[in-house]
């Protein structure tokens, strides 16, 4: 069974969306989790979240950036080509309930898992408040998606050339300083962005959830690649979460992990160069 291409566009450099025609992954899917695909029978399986996704119509929607090869091939694919395999959905949805208020940050491309999250949220009846972040404003993503989905909208970069000049950490402690009654935040984006985060909400005590998928190799707990330490016990992000506890996370063992394999990322993307190319 092959998977059809419906979609396809940049809608940031070198950030891609595409929508898959996968019915039965689309019918199962709920907020917070991911699938696993392969180009071709002789590809890599990858990791990605799910972005959006639609039952009735059979499509789900994912977005990446152009990161190492398998990315940069995809990125080259177009409507009406076909994935191999795309297999979810995977890991365990996001814990979404009413609980009054509730902050959700998106960080860079982490502000693509982070929106079926704000749906789901404003969903069960809570108040959604939404900060999103980027180096600059080119680089912000769905934008206009995540206001029409929250109740607030509130945007940072980090150059100030759209909103807050600054991070998104910066936000949401002046919304936790301002007083209002605050009954979660969840927080997606880079391994730093999640680090900080966790540091600047523990003295206000508000839980924060976040999500380890930047980790993720094989996404069935089969190579171990996603271990990470939670209150000191040892955990699979691809099957036991890939949300946890923020305040229980050891960031710093996480982050030491992501660069365990990266001369050999260095060296499969030179070899796929070298091919594209011509070379040897």
């Amino acid at each position: 069974m092959s998977y059809k291409i419906l979609e396809k566009k940049q809608i940031a450099p070198q950030v891609h969306l595409m929508k898959v025609l996968a019915p039965d992954v689309a019918k199962a899917a709920k907020a917070g989790q991911f699938i696993i695909l392969r180009i071709d029978e002789t590809s890599e399986r990858i990791p990605l979240t799910i972005a959006d996704f639609d039952a009735g119509e059979g499509y789900v929607t994912i977005i990446f950036q152009e990161m190492g090869k398998t990315t940069k091939q995809l990125a080259k694919m177009t409507d009406e080509d076909v994935l191999q395999d795309f297999v979810g959905p995977l890991g365990k949805p996001a814990d979404v309930r009413k609980l009054g208020t509730v902050i959700l940050v998106g960080g860079g491309v982490g502000i693509a898992p982070v929106y079926p999250q704000v749906r789901a949220y404003r969903e069960a009846g809570n108040k959604v408040i939404s900060i999103i972040g980027a180096r600059n404003k080119d680089l912000l993503i769905l934008e206009d998606e995540m206001q029409d989905a929250s109740d607030e909208l509130y945007v940072a970069t980090d150059d100030g050339s759209k909103g807050h000049h600054g991070f998104v950490t910066e936000v949401a402690k002046k919304i936790l300083d301002s007083g209002e009654t605050i009954a979660r935040i969840v927080v997606i984006g880079p391994p730093i962005l999640m680090k900080v985060a966790a540091g600047m909400t523990a003295p206000y005590g508000v839980e924060t959830i976040v999500s380890l998928n930047p980790i993720m190799i094989d996404g069935t707990g089969m190579c171990g690649g996603c271990r990470v330490s939670v209150g000191g016990e040892t955990k699979f992000a691809c099957v036991d979460g890939p949300e946890f506890d923020a305040h229980k996370v050891d960031f710093n063992l996480l982050m030491s992990r992501l660069g365990l394999y990266r001369s050999e990322e260095a060296q499969c993307q030179e070899n796929h160069n070298c091919t594209c190319k011509g070379g040897n």
